[in-house]
């Protein structure tokens, strides 16, 4: 009886809402307006399980990171050419747990803006890194650091750098309050190109930094605080490389020292892309091998002990172009990782997700995108037990390239019933309590 009278109370708020919408006065300029662009990407059903958004314009727009924010929405960052002040900005998105935005923010200046990497802050705000081209530095382009509070509104921002491009990837709040940086110099260090950590307080001042390589080229792609107050980074080394360029693991005290440096690889390139540190306090890394595996590059995957002993590694992927991006342990003790594959799917390139068991053996994966070029970037286990990936596409887009985010459930199932994520979102801000009732129902 009372899923009757559920059913019912639905099928009378659809009636009242749909006449409530008609009835609405609604300019739809007005609307692209206020929000930058006009996204009508179908909304999948269940809603709050499966589904799947696209965010872009008319030029090439890419985002890079997301993080589940404290609500059960979502943050993500990237650039956008479509929007903003300058050549290329810094891109802001948060969206609802249903995908759908609620505000979206540029930062930069007239020149380009590179965000790569968001996080939410203790305080309920965002960390945002990535490079100022020429807007904002001393040099060809510098590490930025841009804080914001709940509502993406700039709180300050600070620049690394030198006389050199110096780019920064990836940023953590640490337990102090203050923020972890990593990425690369071209101004300081010992080689041509080296790692490059910097630590801030609260407010974004530097305490120290340090660089990591030798006479030749060196990338930091991850940095992590570890359990122990130290950091653990992630990226490559063709200066102490047994082949072209190896995984290059760097495990530091709480101060930036260096307490010991792993490098895994064979004769020809590796690369690191994502580092997490695991339940049993060793590390796993993601990133891909043109040495081993079955293609011309392959998705790797590393287990290694506390010390950066490798326990064991995993190779996935086909004849063709595999490359994993980003790294993170689940629930049961195994790994959710993405990328993009150009062996397997429906297209050139197309997003990869595969969940493995706690030692790397694959238990299932699946692939995402059309006919056109589709890459996974960054994906983590959310609190519904399902998974948020982002990445970006450019089939079926308004513009050169969009931001993709799909969600999917515990399975890596996502569902894209056509259904106009506008109607929904003028249904949720003329009956707030209309999302809870569709949660229960659906």
């Amino acid at each position: 009886m009372s899923k009757k009278i559920t059913i019912f109370l639905i099928c009378l708020l659809l009636i009242s809402s749909t006449t409530a919408l008609a009835l609405t006065t609604y300019n739809r300029n007005e609307h692209q307006i206020n929000h930058r662009f006009f996204d009508k990407t179908p909304v999948s059903l269940p809603l709050s399980k499966r589904w799947s958004r696209t965010f872009g314009g008319e030029a090439y727009d890419k985002c890079l990171s997301v993080d589940q924010t404290d609500d059960g929405g979502y943050i993500i960052a990237g650039w956008t050419s479509s929007f903003g002040a300058g050549l290329r900005d810094f891109w802001l998105i948060k969206t609802n747990s249903y995908g759908i935005e609620e505000w979206n923010r540029t930062f930069g200046g007239t020149d380009y803006d590179y965000g790569e990497s968001v996080q939410q802050t203790t305080d309920y705000g965002y960390i945002i890194t990535g490079i100022s081209g020429l807007s904002y530095n001393t040099g060809c382009g510098d590490f930025w650091l841009v804080k914001t509070d709940k509502n993406g509104i700039e709180m300050w921002n600070k620049t690394f750098g030198g006389t050199n491009v110096d780019w920064a990837h990836s940023v953590q709040q640490t337990t102090d309050g203050g923020y972890i940086l990593i990425g690369e110099t071209l101004s300081f260090g010992a080689g041509n190109e080296d790692i490059w950590l910097i630590k801030t307080d609260t407010n974004g001042n530097k305490i120290w930094d340090k660089t990591f390589g030798g006479t030749d080229d060196e990338k930091g792609h991850c940095v992590q605080q570890t359990t122990d107050g130290g950091y653990i980074i992630t990226g490559y080394t063709y200066s102490f490389a047994t082949g072209g360029s190896d995984v290059w693991l760097i495990k530091t005290d709480a101060n930036g020292n260096k307490v010991w440096d792993m490098v895994y690889g064979g004769a020809l390139d590796e690369c690191g892309q994502s580092v997490r540190q695991t339940g049993d306090d060793g590390y796993i890394i993601t990133g891909y091998t043109y040495s081993f595996g079955a293609g011309k590059e392959d998705f790797w995957l590393i287990k290694t002990d506390i010390n950066g002993y490798e326990i064991w590694n995993r190779t996935f992927g086909g004849v063709n172009h595999d490359e994993g991006w980003s790294i993170w342990q689940t629930n049961d003790k195994g790994y959710i990782i993405t990328g993009y594959t150009d062996s397997f799917g429906a297209g050139n390139e197309d997003i990869w997700l595969i969940k493995t068991d706690a030692n790397g053996n694959k238990l299932w994966d699946k692939t995402f995108g059309d006919t056109s070029g589709d890459s996974g970037y960054s994906a983590q286990q959310t609190a519904d037990k399902g998974y948020i990936i982002l990445g970006g596409t450019q089939s079926n887009v308004t513009g050169d390239h969009d931001a993709w985010l799909i969600k999917t459930d515990s399975q890596g199932k996502s569902k894209n019933i056509c259904l106009d994520s506008l109607w929904f979102e003028r249904l949720f801000q003329l009956f707030p309590f209309s999302e809870k009732i569709l949660n229960q129902v659906i």
